[in-house]
C-alpha cells in the first residue's frame, strides 16, 4: 500500500488520550482546510463534538463514545460503588441524547454499561475501571475488523472501471479503517483496480463535499465532487455503475436511515436500474425496530440551511426551515445490505435476522 494511500485509510481519527481520562479525535467541521485535533476532558466537550458533528459518523461515534465513558469513568472519584454507578449511568444518559438516529452511540454506550452489570456484586472499582478500558478498546478493535470485511464482501459487488456514486461521508473519518461505503474503493485502490466516484456534496452540511471528496483525492482514487441535483443527469449520462452509501441505523425489514438525500438517490437508481448498496456493520441494525417508520429523525437547527458556510445569510431571518438530518431509504429500494457478515438481499427481514440467527 501507497504511503499516501496508508495515510488516509488508517487515520488515527478517534483514540483515548494518553492519560486515559481524555478522549483525541480530528475536529471534522475544519477538514478539508485545516486538520486540527480536539482533546474532550468533560462530558460536556464529549457532547458537543457528537452533537456538532467534530466527530461523526456512525461507527466513529460509536468508537467515541466508548472511550468517553471509559475516559469519565476514570474521573469519578469516589470509592462508593453506588455513586459511581449513579454518576456513570447520568453520563451515559447525557451522551446518548446528543443524536437520536445513529443506533451506535446507544449501542456503545450499552456496551460500556453491561460491564458494569457483570461488575455488580465484585464491587471492586479498580477491576471495573480495567474492565471498561477493556471494553472501549474491543469497541474499536471490532470496528477496525469489521470495516476490512465490509470492504471485502462490498468489492466483491464491483468490477474494475466502474464508475460510482456516494452520498455523505462513509469512509476512513467516519469509522476507524478503509470505511463502509468508501471502504471498497480504497481496498480496490489498494488491490490496483481503479473506480470513477462522483461524490454528492451532501447539503446542507457537505460531508461529501468536505470529507469525501477530500479522502478519495488524498487517496489518488478519481473523484469527481457534484451538488446533490446533478445526480439524475450522471446516472442518465451512463456514468454511474453502483451506488454505494453508508447508514445509520437499519431496521428489521431493511429500511434505512442514513444523510438527508440519501433516499432521493435510491429513487433515482431504482428509476436507472442502477444497483444501490447499503454498506454498514451489524451494529447499524436494530431488530427491535421493525420498519423505518419506527426510527427517529434527528431534527437540527434551521441556521444550518441559511447561514452556514455562507459570509451573508441566504434566506430572510423569518423565513422558516426544516431540517431533518437523515431520512429513511425504503428496502423496496435497495439492492443488498452489506455487513461484516456478509451481503444481504430480499427478502431483508429473512436475511437481516438469520445474521444474529446463532446470537444469545
Amino acid at each position: 500500500m501507497s504511503e499516501e494511500l496508508t495515510k488516509v485509510t488508517h487515520i488515527d481519527n478517534v483514540r483515548l488520550g494518553d492519560d486515559e481520562r481524555s478522549v483525541v479525535i480530528i475536529d471534522q467541521t475544519q477538514l478539508p482546510n485545516r486538520t486540527e485535533y480536539l482533546t474532550l476532558r468533560t462530558v460536556q466537550e464529549m457532547y458537543d463534538a457528537i452533537k456538532l458533528l467534530k466527530v461523526r459518523g456512525a461507527p466513529a461515534i460509536g468508537i467515541c463514545a466508548g472511550y468517553c465513558m471509559y475516559a469519565l469513568a476514570r474521573q469519578i472519584d469516589t470509592d462508593d460503588f453506588d455513586y459511581f454507578v449513579t454518576t456513570f449511568c447520568r453520563y451515559k444518559d447525557y451522551l446518548n441524547s446528543s443524536r437520536p438516529t445513529a443506533v451506535n452511540l446507544s449501542w456503545a454506550l450499552n456496551r460500556m454499561d453491561r460491564v458494569l452489570d457483570r461488575g455488580q456484586g465484585d464491587e471492586d472499582l479498580g477491576d471495573v475501571l480495567d474492565a471498561l478500558g477493556d471494553e472501549c478498546r474491543a469497541i474499536h478493535r471490532e470496528d477496525i475488523e469489521m470495516c476490512r470485511a465490509i470492504s471485502e464482501y462490498g468489492l466483491s459487488l464491483l468490477k474494475d472501471g466502474d464508475g460510482l456514486l456516494t452520498h455523505c461521508n462513509a469512509g476512513p473519518l467516519a469509522t476507524s479503517r478503509y470505511g463502509t461505503a468508501l471502504g471498497p474503493m480504497f481496498l480496490g485502490k489498494e488491490k490496483g483496480m481503479e473506480f470513477h466516484v462522483f461524490s454528492d456534496e451532501t447539503r446542507p452540511l457537505l460531508q461529501g463535499a468536505r470529507l469525501t471528496s477530500y479522502e478519495l483525492q488524498k487517496a489518488g482514487i478519481d473523484v469527481t465532487l457534484i451538488c446533490d441535483n446533478m445526480a439524475s443527469i450522471v446516472m442518465k449520462n451512463g456514468w454511474i455503475n453502483a451506488c454505494l452509501v453508508g447508514c445509520d441505523r437499519i431496521a428489521a425489514n431493511g429500511d434505512a436511515a442514513n444523510k438527508i438525500g440519501t433516499s432521493g438517490v435510491a429513487i433515482l437508481a431504482k428509476h436507472y436500474g442502477i444497483p444501490f448498496y447499503v454498506l454498514g456493520p451489524t451494529s447499524t441494525i436494530d431488530m427491535s425496530c421493525a420498519t423505518g417508520d419506527d426510527i427517529e429523525i434527528e431534527l437540527r437547527d434551521p441556521e444550518e440551511i441559511k447561514n452556514k458556510f455562507y459570509a451573508e445569510p441566504q434566506a430572510l431571518a423569518e423565513v422558516k426551515c426544516y431540517n431533518p438530518a437523515f431520512d429513511v431509504t425504503d428496502h423496496s429500494l435497495i439492492t443488498a445490505i452489506v455487513t461484516e457478515k456478509g451481503i444481504c438481499y430480499p427478502p431483508f427481514s429473512d436475511s437481516l435476522a438469520a445474521l444474529f440467527a446463532g446470537d444469545k
